[in-house]
């Protein structure tokens, strides 16, 4: 009697199983999140670009956008009025003087130390400065005796009321925005919104130059300098000295804070970014713990009701098809046809999933002319689509029945 070899198996490229996917099935499982983020970033970068059009060059005697200053810039050269763009202080503090008008776009972005510079500056100049919508970070410091104070509503075109020969000329014109009181009784309150004034005239104390504060930049904006009588107003205000510095200031000035006081990389991160990287962090960690596996051993329990296999059967097929298992779907099928083919083949039940046992016993009752060896089915690797995993459910149930037949 000849025993038959048991034929070795054949070396093919393993398919691929839920435990190492292919690209296309993690294309598949993370495509919505890569949507998800790719619309995300391009809102942002929307977002951007609007706002970013929004202010472009605003307030710049330069610029021909809405909220540019160009306009205004050819009219005060029409009347006879240089004008000079300073963006560093030490250009501001230089070009001050008893014919210069300074104006000052943003006086806010300017330091504490920037704001002592500046006032010591004006006071000595005799000139005329004009403070673009100042709030209380620099009022105090520039116009001292004034203090702001925020509109309850803003009402952007107000009459003058008042005895300053530029606003009764001007008339009606655009400053509404930030409301000031003030203490000085020698100071022109012009424009009230509510009893509070938008616009302020401080003569200096020397009696030779002034300090104008001006609650709102609209009546500088190219989009706005044709209404009411925001042109007569701007020019009265900026046209009185033969030369005109437009202080815009810059990040980049040298003088904005000294050495000690300088700033590292995530102080200059606004916290409103920190607070929102924060709440993104704790939305991922949710969302990890939520599409996260269960930790630990999965523990039995017992049914409160009676279950048909069938239905059971049903139910885990449809999982393991869900999650593209099929070496997990063959693995089970492998395995419990071993387990009852071992008592059949007279194998130990610890030795039915040893190939050198459960093999050679299996020879014996099956015929030569077989078309797939029985290693293949019993301990082949996984198929590689669902075509090839029904054929190996069909083929192990053909062996048992061949193992069965008398």
């Amino acid at each position: 009697m000849t025993t038959q070899a048991t034929p070795e198996p054949t070396a093919t490229a393993p398919a691929p199983t839920s435990v190492s996917p292919t690209a296309r099935h993690l294309w598949t499982r993370g495509r919505g999140i890569a949507l998800a983020c790719v619309l995300l970033l391009a809102g942002a970068a929307v977002l951007a670009v609007l706002r970013s059009d929004a202010r472009h060059g605003a307030l710049d005697p330069r610029s021909a956008d809405p909220y540019g200053s160009r306009a205004l810039s050819e009219l005060l050269a029409d009347h006879g009025v240089t004008t000079r763009v300073v963006t560093t202080l030490a250009e501001a503090r230089a070009a001050t003087g008893p014919d210069t008008t300074l104006l000052v776009t943003a006086p806010d972005l300017l330091t504490d130390r920037q704001q002592a510079l500046l006032h010591t500056t004006i006071d000595a100049s005799a000139g005329r400065t004009l403070l673009v919508a100042p709030g209380s970070h620099s009022v105090h410091t520039l116009a001292p005796g004034v203090t702001a104070a925020l509109a309850a509503s803003r009402t952007s075109t107000l009459a003058p009321r008042c005895a300053l020969p530029a606003a009764r000329t001007a008339g009606t014109a655009d400053t509404g925005g930030i409301r000031y009181t003030t203490t000085l009784r020698d100071a022109d309150e012009c424009y009230p919104s509510n009893r509070l004034a938008t616009l302020l005239r401080i003569p200096a104390a020397s009696g030779t130059g002034d300090t104008v504060v001006l609650g709102a930049p609209d009546i500088l904006h190219n989009n706005r300098l044709d209404q009411h009588g925001n042109a007569s107003l701007a020019l009265q205000l900026l046209g009185t000295r033969p030369h005109l510095a437009w202080y815009l200031p810059s990040p980049a000035d040298t003088s904005a804070a000294p050495e000690q006081d300088a700033k590292n990389f995530f102080d200059l991160i606004p916290s409103g970014w920190i607070w929102g990287t924060l709440q993104l962090f704790v939305a991922a960690a949710l969302a990890a713990f939520w599409r996260a596996r269960r930790l630990g051993p999965l523990v039995p329990e017992r049914l409160p009701v009676a279950i048909r296999a069938s239905e059971t059967v049903e139910g885990r097929a449809r999982l393991y098809r869900k999650a593209d298992a099929r070496d997990r779907a063959a693995t089970a099928l492998r395995s419990a046809t071993r387990t009852r083919l071992a008592p059949l083949l007279g194998v130990p039940a610890a030795q039915a999933h040893t190939p050198e046992a459960l093999l050679p016993a299996l020879d014996t009752h099956l015929q030569d002319d077989r078309q797939t060896a029985p290693h293949t089915l019993l301990f082949g690797p996984p198929p590689a689509d669902d075509t090839a995993l029904t054929a190996l459910a069909e083929q192990l149930d053909a062996l048992e029945r061949e193992v069965r037949r008398p």
